[in-house]
């Protein structure tokens, strides 16, 4: 038995721990909501919303643990009730809840939704079963119409304020997207070449010696240029004149 209530205790207290991180959470990203709402980002958000994710995921680990299950089989029962303020009690409560009153028991200790919840709930249950199919598939394609056309929106406000964030910091961009999917159609497909456009070979020598000439293009057809009569005259001795150094 005492093992077994060392073992429930320092689960409780590691579940409070964890509560209590939950809660300091919460209550920071709410000040930061109210106090910050004009300067604060939607990084600095999701930072923030990470925190809150990270101490639930905490949270469900050790409910899920394989010395948690225990905490099944135990009942939470008041064991007194009344209308005196309870000190001890509203100092565990942070004083939220003074005292244990018959009002305010039903509320803790409920294991079902609130009636009027529960009436909303069927409610919706009962509209979700009898809708047509046709009105249903119509309202799905106009509900993802809409989310597409958001995240196009988000998308293009997305690469703005990148290029801003770039450009404020001094990194210049060094290409350009449309430039390059441009020039890989055009590789791959050939889309905005023209055809028969003559080769341009550039002239030889600095500016002002003329303008470039095209060079001519030879077909199957064409007939071979004359060669130009040399100009460098030879002088062949005979093989057998005697060497001035020879003995």
């Amino acid at each position: 038995m005492q093992r077994e209530e060392k073992q429930q205790e320092a689960i409780l207290q590691a579940i409070l721990n964890r509560v209590n991180d939950l809660k300091t959470a919460i209550q920071a990203l709410i000040t930061k909501l109210e106090t910050e709402y004009e300067t604060i980002n939607w990084p600095t958000f999701l930072d923030n919303y990470a925190i809150l994710s990270g101490h639930l995921t905490g949270l469900s680990k050790i409910l899920q643990a394989e010395i948690a299950p225990q905490l099944r089989s135990l009942v939470v029962l008041p064991l007194q009730l009344g209308c005196k303020r309870d000190e001890q009690l509203a100092q565990m409560t942070e004083g939220r809840v003074p005292a244990c009153t018959h009002d305010l028991v039903p509320d803790l200790l409920r294991t079902k939704p609130e009636p009027q919840a529960e009436q909303r709930l069927q409610q919706f249950n009962h509209k979700a079963s009898t809708l047509n199919y046709d009105t249903a598939q119509k309202q799905v394609a106009q509900f993802t119409k809409v989310v597409s056309h958001v995240w196009e929106i988000i998308s293009k406000e997305r690469e703005n304020w990148e290029g801003e964030s770039m450009r404020a910091s001094g990194i210049q961009p060094t290409h350009n997207m449309a430039d390059t999917h441009a020039l890989v159609t055009a590789v791959g497909t050939g889309k905005g070449l023209r055809l028969g456009m003559p080769a341009i070979v550039p002239g030889v020598g600095g500016p002002g010696m003329g303008p470039r000439v095209p060079t001519p293009q030879m077909g199957p057809s064409s007939q071979t240029m004359p060669k130009a009569p040399s100009t460098i005259k030879t002088n062949i001795k005979a093989a057998n004149q005697i060497h001035p150094y020879q003995r």
